[in-house]
């Protein structure tokens, strides 16, 4: 009987315990391993020995599957040997022994091996798991060019003429090329099995299998290496995986191989959904084994969004039909904390790599231009109005702005920039202001708001109007409102468009004041844009001198001032913001973590707040983009936590409204936009009781 304090919600399993919480395969993941055992070539014995060497270490890592090369209990390359009635005893026998091994370990194992079914000889892959053989799955494609000369040997999958066959003592085995293995216990968790020159055919089976449900298509390859051929199968692998929206693992035979007229590097890669996830090193003079943390409620997401792939589906339906189910059971290590071993980036819509990064930089910019050069070229407009604010939105619309205005070949005195100061703006921000807008070469205007705003102040009778600090959210909304109408009245009058600034993760979070405010503009430059990824956008412009040489002091100037409003005056001394954002919405680089996991896969707070754990809970370990050590930071499980129950209140319950309506924007990244006309669609008045229920499963600390 089942265990009645166990559940499962949406096939996850929820947690009960800290410990439950700290398990990667409570969270949609699965860890898998890929084998490039030592061999001598025709030799089973010695090859099932350093298999089952591999096997152990697969679960001593807590992996629940692994692969293993084509023919690799008694190596590929043994050509005529295959007709040797001795090999292929001692091949069976060698799987008896991997039947033996793996009797006590919680494994499926997939080893190649040629095996003999009434009078025909087929490569086979044999999937094992308990002790028992689960099915066989013979070659599709036998190559026969070249180096190779498969069909002199075996026969291909399409002329056996039995669905089952008895091997090692056990009947009843499925046999056959289509057939698909599933998890009962954990129905995401479903692979199908090719070998090696499947995939090199120009509709390799494994199209067909994950139309029929398989998230991993696994590969047992031997595939001898010549000059560039890596390059290859990466290829061949990357679009293969992200083709089919799945995971593919693949392995190559090692060093051990005949080297008679050919060579052979021991390439093992692991993709998910066109992404490198893990990579053997190439010729290695001994066994290796490799490991990947495989997201399956990533494929599933990507599977139903992507609703090309439901009609791929019924339109090979015939072919899907044949495909056989396995299912079996299998048990996943469910007692014991196992963090995920893949690194994620803290910053999800900033690369690590600092040469792509520059790559996206430059690319981002180009897009926004695009788009806003197109908006003033529509609207026959020549002019562009700005607020400048001193801070990183402004700051990077400003140059964009500048951008736009060099590509229409038009001076970048038709920038009209106003920075507009009010009851709370700092003397560093507003220099800072003031020496962008001089550098960039814009029109460069100052307005103070004060006497405009207190005189809406005076006609609501607030009490700041009689001497009282009462900094509520009308005095704050009076100087943002006024900021705006200003910018659309200079450009009604100077037949401008208003240039939006306010960004990505402010819209997530509801942080923009509605309607005449900065929630509105003609057209919002930065509205697909988060804030980590603006301040790498603001870094590389300065680092690569895109401007002048005179630009790079007062954009890291901007960069290291505290991100505030500005809204509520200060009680020190004029550089001390009152409001300091971050501690009211959260550090920015958590909640853009959150937004990406929640708008681009849909995944549940426990799930988001384990990854975040995972990649920020210890700011010694991973890859770290240019951050400067002193503000790399760590965060507890417990402050994960919090701040993530703060941004789904904020994203779910009250913002949407305010992101039903925004302005026009070009989407620049794969992490989506949040406007109503593209990525995002949502009501304005859901709830947000489901996520805020689920957070609840979050332990508070570690114990």
């Amino acid at each position: 009987m089942d265990n009645p304090s166990r559940i499962f919600l949406y096939g996850t399993l929820a947690m009960q315990t800290d410990t439950e919480f700290f398990n990667l395969y409570n969270h949609g993941f699965v860890r898998v391993a890929v084998g490039v055992p030592d061999i001598r070539v025709a030799d089973p014995e010695f090859n099932v020995s350093t298999t089952i060497s591999l096997m152990k270490q697969a679960v001593e890592k807590r992996a629940s599957l692994v692969l293993f090369p084509e023919l690799g209990l008694t190596a590929y390359s043994c050509e005529d040997l295959f007709h040797q009635q001795a090999l292929l005893e001692s091949a069976i026998d060698a799987l008896e022994k991997v039947l033996t091994a793996s009797a006590r370990l919680d494994l499926i194992i997939v080893v190649g091996l040629p095996v003999q079914v009434d009078h025909l000889l087929f490569n086979c892959a044999a999937i094992v798991y308990h002790g028992r053989i689960i099915g066989v799955v013979p070659k599709t494609y036998l190559p026969n060019y070249r180096e190779y000369y498969e069909l002199r040997q075996f026969s291909p999958a399409v002329v056996a003429n039995k669905s089952s066959i008895t091997l090692c003592g056990q009947s009843g085995i499925p046999f056959g090329g289509k057939l698909l293995f599933r998890a009962q216990n954990k129905p995401q968790f479903s692979f199908f099995v090719e070998i090696c020159e499947d995939l090199w055919v120009p509709i390799p089976p494994s199209c067909h299998g994950a139309l029929a449900g398989a998230t991993l298509l696994l590969n047992l390859s031997a595939s001898n290496i010549t000059i560039g051929k890596h390059e290859y199968r990466h290829s061949l692998i990357a679009n293969q995986s992200a083709r089919c929206l799945a995971a593919y693992l693949y392995t190559a035979a090692g060093t051990g191989e005949s080297t008679t007229d050919l060579a052979w590097d021991g390439h093992a890669m692991i993709y998910e959904n066109g992404t490198l996830v893990s990579e053997s090193t190439r010729f290695p003079y001994g066994s290796q084994l490799l490991f990947a943390d495989l997201d399956l409620d990533r494929l599933t997401q990507e599977r139903m969004r992507q609703n090309s792939f439901s009609q791929s589906v019924q339109h090979f339906q015939e072919e899907i039909r044949q495909f056989r189910e396995i299912p079996f059971d299998i048990n996943f290590p469910n007692t014991e904390r196992i963090l995920c071993q893949r690194q994620y980036d803290r910053f999800p819509y900033v690369p690590s790599d600092p040469a792509l990064r520059d790559i996206h930089c430059d690319e981002i910019l180009k897009i926004q231009t695009q788009g806003l050069v197109k908006r003033l070229k529509h609207a026959n407009i020549k002019k562009i109005v700005i607020g400048i604010s001193g801070g990183l939105d402004s700051t990077h619309a400003l140059i964009v702005a500048a951008r736009a205005m060099d590509v229409l070949q038009l001076p970048r005195k038709q920038i009209l920039a106003y920075t507009m100061p009010g009851f709370a703006t700092s003397d560093y921000t507003l220099a800072n202001a003031r020496v962008l807008m001089q550098v960039i070469g814009c029109a460069a205007h100052e307005v103070d708001i004060r006497p405009s705003c207190e005189q809406m102040l005076r006609d609501l009778n607030h009490p700041f109007i009689h001497g009282k600090a009462v900094y509520d959210v009308t005095f704050e909304n009076v100087q943002a409102g006024e900021r705006t109408n200003h910018l659309f009245r200079f450009a009604n009058y100077h037949n401008a468009l208003v240039l939006g600034t306010g960004d990505l993760s402010e819209l997530a979070l509801g942080w923009c004041t509605y309607g005449v405010g900065d929630h509105m503009s003609h057209y919002a430059i930065n509205a697909s844009i988060p804030k980590t990824l603006i301040q790498f956008l603001i870094r590389w412009v300065a680092d690569t001198q895109q401007l002048c040489q005179d630009a790079r002091s007062v954009l890291y100037a901007i960069l290291n001032t505290e991100i505030s409003p500005e809204l509520i005056p200060g009680k020190m001394d004029s550089n001390y913001p009152a409001q300091r954002t971050e501690a009211i919405i959260g550090p920015y680089e958590l909640q853009d973590f959150n937004l990406y996991y929640t708008t681009r896969f849909g995944y549940l707070p426990t799930k988001i707040a384990f990854l975040a754990y995972c990649s920020w809970h210890d700011r010694m370990q991973g890859c770290w983009p240019n951050i400067i050590e002193s503000r790399r930071h760590q965060y507890t499980i417990g402050e994960i936590k919090h701040w993530l129950q703060v941004f789904v209140y904020r994203f779910f319950q009250i913002s949407q409204f305010k992101r039903s309506c925004i302005s026009n924007s070009p989407k620049v990244g794969s992490g989506g936009s949040l406007s109503p006309r593209g990525d995002y669609r949502a009501p304005s008045d859901s709830e947000a009781t489901v996520w805020l229920d689920n957070i609840k499963r979050i332990p508070d600390q570690i114990r």
